[in-house]
């Protein structure tokens, strides 16, 4: 999915301590990828907030508000994918779960109102430094800081989704390197020539 395209995010349902059985803990929404904050004039910002920088999410204005309140969600994943530099060129590596299980990122979400009063929900994924993680720090230019996504343990998911501003940042840890993937396509050979 590219920034500003239309997915769906998993968040803890707003009526879900009502006390009502009906009343599903989590629900699913379709949101734009790229977290456009309520102060924003058109839905563009997108581009630049498809992913929040823990180590800023608390005070950067595009995000801090959604860090406040709370905003958590999850979004579903069956790959992620980063620039492998090794060969000198990017080349895109499929990331994913070595078990082949989707995977939760953590994010944010916020909802937006147009100026013409259209309702727009919309999400980021939380990074964190990943200069230590011995898969993750494979990843982007070489000089370059490693960065990753904060992909959740299955038994934490309600735990992050209605967890406060104050507990938030005991989420934000790194995926066990051997519970996860990477593969990167075969470079093309070029056909031979013929007689």
């Amino acid at each position: 999915m590219w920034p500003c395209y239309m997915g769906l995010f998993l968040r803890r349902h707003q009526f879900a301590d009502v006390g009502d059985e009906a009343v599903p803990e989590r629900e699913s929404l379709l949101g734009s990828f790229g977290l456009i904050p309520h102060w924003a004039k058109d839905a563009k910002i997108g581009r630049q907030t498809y992913n929040a920088r823990s180590e800023t999410v608390a005070v950067k204005p595009s995000f801090r508000d959604a860090w406040k309140n709370a905003h958590h969600c999850i979004i579903p994943a069956e790959a992620i994918y980063e620039p492998d530099w090794r060969t000198g060129k990017a080349i895109p590596a499929r990331i994913s779960r070595a078990d082949g299980a989707p995977m939760g990122i953590a994010g944010l979400w916020s909802v937006w109102r147009s100026p013409a009063g259209e309702t727009l929900h919309s999400f980021t994924m939380l990074t964190i430094n990943a200069d230590r993680h011995p898969l993750m720090n494979q990843f982007h230019k070489p000089n370059d800081e490693k960065r990753m996504v904060v992909v959740l343990s299955e038994n934490r998911y309600d735990d992050w989704l209605s967890a406060d501003a104050k507990h938030a940042a005991d989420f934000l840890s790194m995926y066990p390197a051997e519970a996860l993937k990477a593969e990167v396509p075969a470079p093309r050979s070029k056909p031979a020539a013929s007689d």
